[in-house]
């Protein structure tokens, strides 16, 4: 696990973000953890989350013109990633969408930089992938192209149910779908990692196994 991966699961779990214990997801599972991108909510915490964001996106080597938030979370990830990649040295534009139409002033459903060129879709996590798809289909529309889909964590879940499970996980079905790059903060495994090291807090470790087993019934290769 890279040191920038290591630091956001660190930096996700002591912002009681990434918390322990019995979790019912979206998709009617029992887990172990729960990561809520909402509980970034003052203001040193969402710099730090937006550094995180920028830094992920420059390594990555992906090229792109601008940056795009799907409401709602999106909205904040966007902006704030802006402006940590601006502090970097690469100042570029970012939009972001209404769910509703408005119908004065500007009008429309977009909100912010006109959409062109190559544009990254900031999002906290991708479980059934319908604000991607929403908001490729809005890109598309304005005749820009998605080029990629950076997200906070990476679940690695296959998707669907018990009985019918994906090969794949959800993160997987988009990238194939959309034929782009879907870059993630940490993941799952970086998870584990985090709780097999020796700097995990004690009383995190007791999750260790829960953890493990979650992945083992779940886990996308």
């Amino acid at each position: 696990m890279s040191n920038l991966r290591q630091e956001f699961i660190e930096f996700s779990v002591k912002a009681g973000v990434i918390r322990f214990g019995d979790f019912v997801t979206k998709a009617g599972r029992n887990s172990p953890y729960f990561f809520n991108a909402g509980l970034f909510n003052d203001g040193a915490n969402l710099g730090k989350l937006a550094a995180f964001y920028a830094d992920t996106l420059i390594n990555s080597g992906i090229e792109f013109d601008m940056l795009f938030g799907p409401a709602y979370k999106g909205i904040t990830l966007a902006s704030a990633t802006a402006v940590a990649l601006a502090a970097r040295g690469r100042n570029v534009p970012f939009a972001y969408n209404r769910k509703e139409a408005k119908d004065h002033g500007e009008g429309g459903t977009i909100v912010g930089a006109e959409l062109k060129g190559k544009v990254v879709i900031i999002d906290d996590v991708i479980s059934a992938g319908t604000s991607v798809r929403e908001s490729v289909e809005m890109i598309r529309a304005a005749g820009a192209t998605p080029c990629a889909v950076l997200i906070a964590l990476d679940r690695m879940e296959r998707s669907g149910k018990d009985d019918a499970l994906s090969a794949h996980s959800a993160v997987q079905e988009v990238s194939n779908a959309y034929n782009m790059p879907v870059v993630s903060i940490g993941n799952l495994n970086d998870l584990f990692e985090y709780l097999s090291t020796a700097g995990a807090d004690a009383q995190l470790t007791q999750y260790k196994a829960a953890v493990a087993a979650y992945r083992d019934k779940y886990g996308a290769v």
